[in-house]
């Protein structure tokens, strides 16, 4: 079996992270055409292109595998770490910019529950890296291997991978004061869902649709949107009074109760099903994680 160079393989996962050769070779403190010419010298060891140039630049079949096999490398580099600094807590921690543990999670889920569940691991000095994407894509991040872990919607695991379920997430619909007054003063029905905005990450982002789906037995609906891509902004979106927001509920709570927003819909929510999904291997990072996640997952999302 080959044996690949480390700096190779790093280079070429900060090619795709970091989504050019000029912004790698900065990461990488070194020139372009060192990137350049470390891939070439992986490329034709393996035999196979890893990079299309295209835009934004992805790797091939063989690249992914080759990025898949360099996150687990840091894993084990990691694993290493923590086993160090048990022995030796004076230690200075790993701080290298390629030593980045990557996991990915909805936007959701980080502006309720998830950084608290991470708190401690990164005041650990454990080198983290987010990547936000909608629940139901998350876990192409982790099949394409460029996480190691991921909070989704996806009930079966992956190959190679773990998954243990979190809770659900549970949302409502919900508008200013003013806005349901002029707009909406009955609450949201059948009948004038389509007169008003909803508010929506992005163009893949159904949840509005299902909630208004679900919640009046429909089995197709159209709505009106606007896109903010950011759970923070559509809070401030929604209590500005630019649409209606199908928000988690965890956020809606306190506006809710102070009379701010009003909840369209009593008594309707809608659940999500949110499950962590890591590789199946054996590592005291990913233990970490999967046991932070969980822990703080069955204190704040609703558990069956």
């Amino acid at each position: 079996m080959s044996t690949y160079d480390p700096a190779a393989l790093e280079c070429l996962a900060a090619i795709v992270e970091e989504g050019g050769f000029e912004r790698a070779a900065q990461r990488l403190n070194v020139t372009q055409s060192a990137v350049s010419q470390r891939l070439r010298a992986l490329e034709a060891q393996v035999g196979s292109v890893l990079i299309v140039r295209s835009r934004p630049l992805r790797p091939t079949s063989a690249g992914q595998l080759l990025l898949k096999h360099t996150k687990q490398m840091r894993l084990l580099r990691a694993d290493l770490e923590r086993d160090l600094q048990e022995l030796a807590p004076s230690a200075p921690g790993a701080t290298r910019e390629d030593e980045r543990i990557s996991i990915a999670i909805n936007a959701d889920s980080i502006a309720t529950w998830a950084m608290g569940a991470l708190h401690e691991l990164v005041g650990q000095r454990l080198p983290l890296e987010i990547i936000v994407d909608d629940q139901d894509f998350t876990q192409e991040w982790l099949r394409s291997g460029q996480v190691l872990g991921c909070v989704t919607t996806l009930k079966q695991a992956l190959r190679g991978c773990k998954m243990v379920p979190l809770g659900a997430m549970r949302y409502v619909a919900v508008a200013s004061r003013d806005f349901a007054a002029r707009h909406l003063p009955h609450g949201l029905t059948p009948h004038n869902f389509r007169e008003v905005s909803f508010l929506s990450f992005n163009r893949k982002d159904d949840m509005a649709a299902e909630f208004v789906a679900r919640g009046f037995g429909l089995k197709r609906v159209a709505l009106n949107h606007l896109f903010v891509p950011s759970t923070e902004g559509q809070m401030r979106a929604v209590a500005a009074g630019w649409a209606v927001g199908v928000v988690p509920e965890l956020l809606a709570r306190g506006p809710v109760a102070d009379g701010s927003m009003i909840d369209l819909a009593p008594g309707h929510a809608l659940p999500i099903q949110l499950y962590w999904h890591c590789w199946n291997l054996e590592s005291v990072v990913l233990d970490a994680l999967t046991a932070a996640l969980t822990s703080t997952a069955a204190k704040t999302l609703t558990q069956p």
